[in-house]
């Protein structure tokens, strides 16, 4: 691409149509039999590299803070693993996403697998010479990974039928799935690999996690093959834009808080992972000080992943067939009955269990139905910003959340903490009822 795009004028306007399912006369281009075929290369590539990336996550996931307390000799500083990896996840955010913009969503989408291979690799010697600098930079590399992952999603919607885009997303985010579930597996093969290198028991499944996170990378430089962002680009309507002015921080911010709808979108995002994240980080401490087994803790944090990625598909036909405003809707009223069954669950491990399934569903719905939102909302030039803006902000905030929901459960109780996490789906109900009545009275315009 070169230094002018075009704006698709597809996006909708503050207060526009709200549920854009039907496509225009400038995206019927979307229903040729060669957009056809690469959309359905691009999303296969993509299902393949989330799965083999989220194998790579998923251990670091695992052995994360294991690394941290052992590479530190301290318990206190397991957690340091999380913090790092999240903050890279943020760093990456919009630079990938800027990439994107420039160069096509397989050059941006390599370089985030790439980055967080090479962050395995760093763990790895961090391990063998017990060296914290290196865990730290590691760690923050590693969370490359977790921004990959995320952005994956966006790339799966670049050339999508607006009625397929909620359901082409979220197979995407249900591939995730396989990854999850394998991934913190690899910490008995990583011992055997360890071995065979003379390295500490723990980098063997960093050593495995940069070997798949290499194979993403080069899933998405070699086959993802044309570039579904920069065929987008090409086919929308010639308004040519300075794209470098598009891709400033201070434009992308502009069309969030001036349009209804993208403003809407972006707190649906930001929020839902921030409720998602402060209440699960601490489910295992409050299990655990009732007395639940490792094994009931281990399995009701994996009921909760099934409620975030085990039925994407499903959520993504209901925001396409029922609208993107509905299933925001769903979204949030899973999360207002997860905060009352887990918040008066006291003792109760089914109660917990119950109350953390609906967490991760609310979670599925709001980052489905609010991610594809946000895409349509906006126009192409900015779009890949907005949408990297919008995962920076859910890392950032998430992981301020996630560390400070200690002190909360701590002053307040897991039933204090619950209500906190509902009361956060106050500002999504009101920016709905807004945008829904700001989108009524420009129809009557």
């Amino acid at each position: 691409m070169g230094a002018n795009v075009v704006v698709n004028s597809g996006a909708k306007p503050a207060g526009g149509d709200l549920d854009p399912t039907q496509a225009s006369p400038d995206e019927q281009w979307r229903e040729r039999p060669d957009i056809v075929a690469i959309q359905r290369r691009t999303v296969r590539i993509l299902i393949a590299a989330q799965i083999v990336g989220g194998i790579g996550i998923g251990a670091g996931a695992s052995l994360g803070a294991l690394l941290a307390e052992q590479v530190t000799s301290s318990e206190s500083w397991a957690g340091l693993a999380r913090t790092c990896s999240t903050l890279g996840a943020a760093a990456i955010a919009l630079p990938l996403a800027s990439m994107a913009s420039r160069r096509g969503r397989n050059k941006a989408l390599g370089l985030g697998w790439a980055l967080a291979a090479i962050g395995g690799v760093v763990l790895v010697l961090s391990a063998a010479f017990s060296n914290i600098p290196l865990l730290i930079m590691g760690m923050l590399m590693f969370g490359s990974g977790t921004a990959t992952n995320l952005q994956s999603r966006y790339a799966a919607t670049d050339l999508a039928k607006p009625a397929h885009r909620s359901r082409t997303l979220s197979i995407v985010v249900w591939s995730t799935t396989i990854g999850a579930v394998l991934g913190p597996n690899l910490s008995g093969p990583g011992v055997t690999v360890a071995e065979w290198f003379g390295l500490p028991d723990l980098s063997g499944g960093f050593l495995i996690s940069a070997v798949v996170l290499s194979l993403g990378a080069a899933a998405m430089w070699i086959f993802m093959r044309p570039d579904p962002l920069v065929t987008a680009q090409h086919h929308a309507p010639d308004v040519p834009v300075n794209t470098r002015k598009q891709r400033s921080l201070s434009v992308t911010m502009k069309a969030i808080s001036e349009s209804a709808v993208t403003r809407l979108a972006f707190v649906v995002v930001v929020l839902g992972h921030t409720v998602m994240a402060s209440v699960m980080t601490m489910t295992p401490v409050h299990m655990a000080d009732h007395g639940a087994s490792l094994n009931i803790i281990g399995l009701t944090i994996s009921v909760h992943v099934f409620g975030m990625y085990g039925l994407s598909p499903v959520v993504g036909v209901i925001s396409d067939r029922l609208g993107r405003i509905p299933a925001i809707m769903i979204g949030q009223a899973c999360f207002v009955a997860s905060a009352l069954i887990a918040g008066m669950s006291g003792t109760s491990n089914g109660m917990v269990m119950a109350g953390l399934f609906l967490l991760g569903l609310g979670w599925s719905f709001s980052l489905i139905a609010g991610s594809t939102l946000l895409g349509e909302s906006v126009p192409s030039a900015i779009r890949p910003s907005v949408q990297g803006t919008g995962d920076m902000a859910m890392n950032v905030v998430a992981a301020v959340a996630s560390g400070i929901s200690g002190v909360v459960m701590a002053k307040w109780g897991f039933g204090g903490l619950n209500v906190i996490a509902g009361v956060l789906t106050i500002p999504v109900l009101l920016l709905v009822l807004s945008t829904v009545v700001t989108g009524r009275r420009s129809e009557k315009v």
